[in-house]
């Protein structure tokens, strides 16, 4: 004789043969994109192959007048792989937008209505290029609103 204890077990227990049996069958995932590196010495790696040699291309962009590239270039060395990589893509961007430090001074002079202030050019002419940038992306933002 079967007690209400084992009764209910045996109804739970093909209740959920019956309701497991109509699964849909599964469809194949696409395949995942290959990842690319995660840290900066595989980014640096993988998209310039050295760091010497990064540091090379980037010390004649980065010089500024009366600054010897080779100088800037053992600097570039010793600075770290993201620093480095941060660097490139502010050169990257000066290229591709305005094509050299000279004309982005002149960019961001005329955008300042200070053209002809060859006290303020001067100073801009001090900065780094990553702050260059820093002030023509604000203009712009300033031009736009």
């Amino acid at each position: 004789m079967a007690t209400k204890k084992t009764e209910k077990t045996a109804t739970k227990a093909t209740s959920k043969k019956a309701a497991a049996a109509p699964k849909a069958p599964k469809t194949a995932k696409a395949p995942k994109a290959a990842a690319g590196p995660r840290h900066p010495r595989a980014k640096l790696a993988a998209a310039h192959g050295t760091k010497a040699d990064l540091a090379k291309a980037l010390a004649s962009s980065v010089a500024r007048e009366g600054q010897d590239a080779a100088d800037v270039e053992a600097k570039l060395k010793t600075a770290s792989n993201a620093q480095l990589l941060r660097l490139s893509k502010a050169v990257d961007a000066v290229k591709a937008k305005w094509g050299d430090r000279g004309k982005l001074i002149a960019a961001i002079g005329t955008a300042q209505n200070k053209s002809k202030d060859k006290d303020y050019l001067a100073k801009l002419d001090s900065y780094s290029l990553p702050q260059l940038l820093d002030l023509a992306n604000a203009n712009e933002r300033r031009a736009r609103s």
